[in-house]
């Protein structure tokens, strides 16, 4: 048995899933029995034309005083009537049910879509960013076709095998027992078919998350590929991704043919065998030939859905699959968690920082941090030194509760920071990422993510107090320059410079900047050092620093070395220090920045 098969048995059934599903989108359940009743009218009114055909020949034309003109004209003109209210209560039930489907599901990828942010930065890095992708698209857009057709079907399905059942009984107990026995070993195999199929297609869905996470890898890094000529390679693991998917989508498709071979074979058999025992029966004096010829009727208004179901089951099994994995995001609890209505908001003024014996390790590796026992005072600037690795990044990731500790407590203004608001903390605490991610909109739009109230005007003088006034003047449409997909209009340094105006307007208490003009020019980094000393004034400043000029303007240097803090005092104390690791780094930087 292979690991996939493994994993396959052991997640739950279809029925649980469907269950967890209606649990977690009551949106579903809105006017559902409205719209079973109409089912139910629409069902009912496929009965009317074999009953018609049965009271039209025995009661119309094999009359003994001959064929009854009349009554065969009323009996259709009645059916005609049914026909036409079945076909009008099938469209509102489709109409209802589209309406009701499309409703739910777009709460559903909504709740998704929040849900997936609500996950740690640990959990999302664990996962392919395709696979995510896919829970909110192509998994939802799955449970919607099924939902909007192939639940129509099942709907009406079953409500006609019942009708059929419950007529073919009336006209003969007999026949309606044959119909049932030759359909009892289709039961057998279309549950050993669904349980197939179902293997099939979560293995469909695991294999389109993998395929979108290729795709999206080798466009969003077109120009990595590019600078190092890797296309022949990356058109590799972008085909091979694609044609997994396709042999999982064809063995997926070739079992669904099956099924849809196992329901003909089925009619056949099923024809046949009334056939025989109607003539039969029929030469018995126990059935007229209107009823026998409304029993075929019947036979096929029996055997249909349960082709129908056959071949429909490749689409739930899909969707089911589907379902099953949204929801397992859903059901997923953030492992940094909003405290919510019990958290607690911090206190108004500036805000001081405590470490208590915090060590974190992320899953499966080593400390990453260890014994980080350190206070930040209020409204000071520190900056935060080391190698690459020693865990600065990490250490600004925990004061910033992007992830928490796996001991120890990190403390705000005296309050545990798992107490915190996610409201007061985003609103109080921003941090400057090493990217300076943007969104595909212009300077104004990604500045106002921090600040939505504020005006061109006062925008303009925010960039003007950082010093920036004369590079806006110089971009083409100013603040209204469109910055592109992920920023890439402008340079890796422009990109910074807009993320540093976004977090300047925001105005927080703690303002965290993780290496946030590493990418940045010289000259630009000049031109901002004064500005930054305006952006840091008043208000309690961390700066993961890579150009230790930073920790030169600093009040205090925290160092960095394997996830501990080695050394810790203000520049001019510990450049002095002779044989220390901050010594060697400083002396490091200048010897660099002599060189350039």
């Amino acid at each position: 048995m292979t690991a996939v098969d493994t994993a396959i048995e052991d997640r739950v059934s279809p029925w649980q899933t469907l269950k967890r599903g209606l649990a977690l989108s009551p949106e579903l359940r809105t006017g559902l029995a409205g719209t079973l009743l109409l089912a139910i009218v629409s069902t009912v009114g496929r009965g009317v034309v074999p009953v018609a055909i049965q009271q039209g020949i025995d009661d119309g034309l094999l009359t003994p005083g001959g064929p009854d003109v009349g009554y065969v004209a009323a009996i259709a003109s009645v059916g005609a009537v049914i026909l036409v209210i079945t076909v009008i209560s099938g469209y509102y039930m489709n109409v209802r049910l589209f309406t009701v489907s499309e409703t739910a599901l777009a709460a559903l990828r909504t709740r998704t879509f929040r849900h997936i942010h609500d996950l740690s930065m640990l959990h999302q890095q664990g996962e392919r960013r395709g696979v995510l992708t896919a829970r909110v698209t192509t998994d939802v857009d799955q449970i919607s076709q099924f939902l909007q057709f192939g639940g129509i079907i099942l709907i009406v399905s079953s409500g006609q095998v019942l009708m059929a059942t419950i007529v073919m009984a009336v006209y003969s107990w007999q026949l309606a027992l044959v119909v049932w026995l030759v359909s009892l070993p289709l039961v057998f195999v279309v549950r050993y078919l669904q349980r197939r199929l179902a293997e099939a297609y979560v293995l469909v869905r695991e294999r389109v998350g993998v395929m979108l996470g290729a795709i999206s890898e080798s466009v969003v890094g077109a120009s990595v590929i590019r600078a190092y000529g890797v296309q022949d390679r990356t058109a590799e693991r972008v085909d091979e991704s694609v044609e997994n998917y396709r042999v999982a989508q064809f063995r997926a498709l070739r079992r669904s043919v099956v099924s849809g071979s196992v329901g003909e074979v089925f009619n056949g058999f099923a024809l046949s065998a009334v056939i025989v025992a109607g003539v039969y029966l029929g030469v018995g004096g126990q059935l007229t030939v209107g009823q026998l010829t409304a029993f075929l009727f019947l036979v096929t208004l029996f055997v249909q859905p349960i082709m129908i179901g056959t071949e429909i089951l490749n689409e739930a099994q899909n969707a089911i699959s589907g379902w099953r994995r949204v929801l397992d995001i859903l059901e997923t609890e953030p492992d940094v968690a909003d405290p919510g209505d019990d958290g607690t908001g911090l206190p108004a003024g500036p805000v001081d920082v405590r470490f208590a014996d915090v060590a974190f390790s992320y899953p499966g590796g080593p400390r990453v941090l260890d014994d980080i026992d350190v206070a930040i005072a209020a409204q000071s600037k520190v900056a935060v030194v080391g190698e690459t690795g020693s865990g600065k990044t990490t250490f600004a990731k925990l004061l910033t509760r992007l992830m928490d500790p796996e001991s120890g407590e990190v403390r705000l203004s005296g309050v545990p920071l798992t107490r915190v608001s996610f409201e007061s903390l985003r609103r109080r605490v921003v941090m400057v990422p090493q990217e300076g991610f943007l969104f595909d909109s212009t300077i104004a739009g990604n500045v106002r993510f921090a600040n939505p109230e504020i005006t061109h005007a006062e925008m303009y003088v925010a960039f003007s107090e950082l010093g920036l006034a004369d590079w806006i003047d110089g971009l083409p449409q100013g603040l209204d320059t469109p910055v592109g997909e992920r920023g890439e209009a402008l340079s890796v340094g422009e990109r910074q410079l807009v993320a540093l105006a976004r977090a300047y307007v925001a105005d927080p208490d703690l303002l965290v900047l993780d290496e946030a003009t590493s990418a940045v020019d010289p000259a630009t980094e000049l031109r901002l050092s004064s500005a930054l000393d305006a952006v840091t004034r008043g208000r309690t400043t961390v700066v993961i620093a890579h150009r230790l000029s930073t920790a030169e303007n600093s009040d205090e240097v925290l160092v960095f070395d394997a996830g501990r803090i080695v050394q810790r005092g203000p520049h001019s104390t510990l450049v002095t220090q002779e044989g220390s690791i901050y010594a060697g780094l400083h002396a490091s930087w200048v010897e660099q920045t002599r060189s350039v």
